[in-house]
């Protein structure tokens, strides 16, 4: 069983019947493994689905597939450990979002495989990235 955290771009087309990432993830579910969401990916997620035209039909599939997911909700240790990693990153001359950091600090914390095609989070050597969007599109 493998476990991954989703970043935004990885969520987004599982509201789309028929899209192979979604057929992808849904398949690996019934095998049995593990994808979560971290909060602050959910939100940018819910917001991206809401203000497009198609936004009921999105809502209405999200609500469908919700519940075969697990959520991580950012702590007290994880926002101060994001904020360490940004400051870290920003001395090296890298920007890092303060979503990103989040989503980075818990996939490390859980030992999770992140599940991105955002290539900021490559410098981040310690974190384990898949791209499945590419791979299927």
């Amino acid at each position: 069983m493998t476990e991954y955290l989703l970043d935004t771009n990885h969520i987004s087309p599982i509201v789309t019947v028929g899209h192979p990432l979604r057929e992808r993830i849904q398949t690996r579910i019934r095998q049995g493994d593990t994808f979560s969401i971290a909060v602050p990916a959910l939100s940018e997620f819910l917001y991206g689905i809401s203000v497009i035209p198609r936004a009921k039909r999105n809502l209405r599939e999200w609500n469908r597939l919700r519940r075969d997911f697990r959520y991580y909700c950012v702590d007290q240790t994880d926002a101060e450990q994001s904020a360490k990693l940004r400051v870290a990153l920003r001395q090296r001359g890298w920007q890092l979002a303060i979503i990103d950091a989040m989503i980075a600090v818990i996939a490390l914390r859980n030992n999770l495989i992140l599940l991105t095609t955002d290539k900021d989070f490559s410098i981040i050597s310690d974190i384990r990235q898949e791209n499945w969007r590419d791979s299927v599109s």
